[in-house]
């Protein structure tokens, strides 16, 4: 999908006309209405789990929804159900999301915390304190690839501008210059703490001079500021001049959550005061001044309210709750079983397994606008390991983006591009790096589809060198496949041949689903072997049989395969024969292929690179067992 950017118009020459200003009245109000509401279903136990009031805040989710375009995105937090309301969500699919049942937005899989409208660019609330703003520069650099005139909205807390990937996202989006704006609600607490006893500095909008981009701080509670501010900044990003930091000053009237119970940690007065402040008597006050409006018509958009919000109450208990056949389809996205070529198409052609893997990157990018690639290095120069050497010269600095060293950042972006439509192939430099990436995989990628009911996909690779061998110390050499095959909503591949790289990573690339890619490094080296011309794909979850044996069955992985083969050869002069089975895909497993083998041979040794406790070999000891 491709959009040409559009002329829009600044903040300062924009006007809230009177229909719209009573139209924002009402919004908030109906955010406040929804919030009182679901805290009395709350209290009486027909909302389970928690949910997270937004009251008092909602001058920021309306005045600002109020100034993007139909087709911009909004990335929320888990205080967000002002966002959705704001934005034009269904009032009936988001109380029904939060009884979890059924009509829900998220077919109640997501709750509270999680929920999203697809249809409206909502791209969903997050359990995770600061995670949307990775996953909205994603969406914002998707944006951008696709030449499209879409900004995003990410919504975040002054708690979280004290993560490591506040800093990150700004980072990145100032450097590509993305058209996103970052809007704090600053109600004064994270949990209990005061902002005063945990963030340095006098403002969160300050530190935007760190990244050479506007910083404002508005009055929250004053709709019409919020409006042309926000305004403002989209003007700003569509034209290419890159994101705006705003921090709107507000405060939340009720405790951090619905199932807070926590000692008094503010002042009777402070809330007094605050509540003085109210957003909606404040507009209240000025549309009944300028006489834009009565005392019974505002208890007649009161009336209104609650049967709307009575309405949806209704439309939710009358709703089912979800069947188990659900979750069939919500953890991973259905990809189909293609068929390999077969190695004698290869024609006595060979590549390296590093030559592999970019020639399926290459023809992948060639067959598929959407794919692209993004990492530490991976286009000047194509990385430390030369995987994406010359890419950059066929396909451009937008398809081989150059990032700073930011993994959280990095991977965040790639989760937000794979969610609005891109295929990113996500280069780790070296896999033990991982670890500062773990949030955005293990929390975002793994878990988006299944919180939002199974509705979209998450079409993103991450790959790169694990393993030793190369001297290259403890914190380069290890071998970490078990953490992600204990992940549901993976995919993880493990090729051990050039052969193999080729037809698994364009298979992966083309896979709805996340796949982290473990390529070897000493394999990097080894002797090059055949590979086919023409683009194919190795289906996922198909084990490879490497040498067919009768007396002894070894399953390996990686550079073990052919550590493997190298012994079942020796052995062989001992009259021993040995199978030696690569399941090439540790998730899912090709189980019965294992099996097969074992029920011949009667006999298993797996042999892979990594701890003994806890490793991928025991996994396949028990389930032979």
């Amino acid at each position: 999908m491709s959009h040409k950017r559009k002329k829009s118009t600044p903040a300062d020459t924009a006007t809230l006309g009177n229909d719209t200003l009573l139209d924002l009245l009402e919004k908030m109000i109906l955010i406040r209405r929804f919030e009182q509401r679901a805290k009395e279903l709350f209290e009486e136990g027909k909302i389970r789990g928690t949910a997270h009031p937004c009251v008092g805040q909602e001058a920021v989710a309306v005045g600002a929804c109020a100034a993007l375009d139909p087709d911009d995105y909004i990335v929320s937090h888990h205080r967000g159900h002002g966002h959705c309301v704001a934005r034009g969500a269904s009032i009936d699919r988001m109380m029904a999301e939060l009884l979890g049942r059924d009509d829900g937005y998220c077919h109640g899989l997501g709750g509270s915390m999680h929920i999203a409208a697809l249809d409206l660019n909502i791209l969903g609330a997050n359990g995770i304190v600061g995670a949307g703003m990775g996953l909205g520069t994603g969406a914002a650099l998707s944006a951008h690839l696709r030449q499209s005139d879409q900004v995003v909205l990410i919504f975040f807390g002054d708690g979280a501008s004290n993560e490591g990937i506040f800093h990150e996202s700004l980072n990145l989006a100032a450097v590509k210059r993305l058209p996103v704006i970052f809007l704090c609600e600053n109600n004064q607490y994270a949990l209990t703490t005061s902002i005063h006893d945990s963030t340095a500095g006098a403002d969160i909008s300050a530190r935007a001079a760190g990244y050479d981009i506007p910083g404002i701080k508005i009055d929250g509670n004053d709709v019409k500021i919020v409006y042309k501010t926000v305004l403002d900044a989209t003007h700003r990003a569509r034209q290419g001049e890159g994101p705006t930091l705003i921090e709107a000053l507000t405060y939340r009237w009720e405790d951090h959550s619905m199932r807070a119970n926590f000692p008094s940690y503010r002042s009777e007065d402070e809330v007094r005061q605050w509540q003085n402040k109210d957003p909606i008597d404040r507009l209240a006050k000025s549309l009944l001044e300028k006489d834009l409006i009565s005392f019974e018509d505002l208890d007649k958009i009161k009336l209104k309210v609650n049967d709307v919000i009575e309405e949806a109450v209704a439309f939710a208990e009358k709703s089912a709750e979800p069947s188990s056949e659900l979750l069939k389809t919500c953890v991973y996205a259905p990809f189909s079983s293609p068929s390999e070529p077969g190695e004698g198409k290869a024609n006595g052609r060979s590549l390296t397994y590093a030559e592999a893997l970019r020639e399926a990157m290459s023809q992948q990018m060639e067959q598929d606008p959407s794919v692209f690639v993004l990492g530490e290095d991976v286009g000047k120069t194509g990385g430390i390991f030369g995987v994406t050497r010359g890419l950059r010269e066929r396909f451009g600095s937008n398809r081989l983006l150059d990032t700073p060293i930011s993994e959280g950042a990095i991977a965040g972006a790639g989760v937000g591009a794979a969610i609005t439509g891109m295929r990113p192939i996500v280069e780790i430099q070296i896999f033990d790096f991982v670890t500062l990436m773990m949030d955005m995989i293990a929390n975002q990628a793994a878990k988006f589809r299944f919180m939002l009911g199974g509705q979209p996909t998450v079409p993103i690779v991450f790959r790169g060198p694990q393993g030793g061998g190369l001297r290259l110390a403890a914190q380069h050499s290890q071998s970490l496949e078990a953490w992600f095959t204990h992940i549901p909503g993976l995919i993880v591949v493990a090729p051990s041949t050039p052969y193999d790289a080729k037809g698994l990573l364009a298979a992966s690339i083309q896979n709805d689903n996340p796949v982290v890619f473990l390529e070897h490094k000493r394999l990097y080296l080894a002797e090059p072997g055949p590979v086919p011309e023409d683009p194919y794909l190795i289906p996922l979850g198909k084990a490879d049989i490497k040498k067919t044996g009768k007396d002894v069955t070894v399953v390996a992985t990686l550079y073990m395969v052919e550590m493997a083969l190298s012994a079942a050869q020796r052995l062989s002069q001992e009259g021993i024969d040995v199978e030696v089975i690569d399941p090439r895909t540790l998730n899912p497993l090709d189980m019965e292929t294992i099996l097969t083998s074992v029920r011949k041979t009667n006999r298993l040794v797996v042999v892979h690179e990594a701890c003994v406790r806890g490793g991928f070999g025991a996994e396949v000891a028990a389930q032979v067992q």
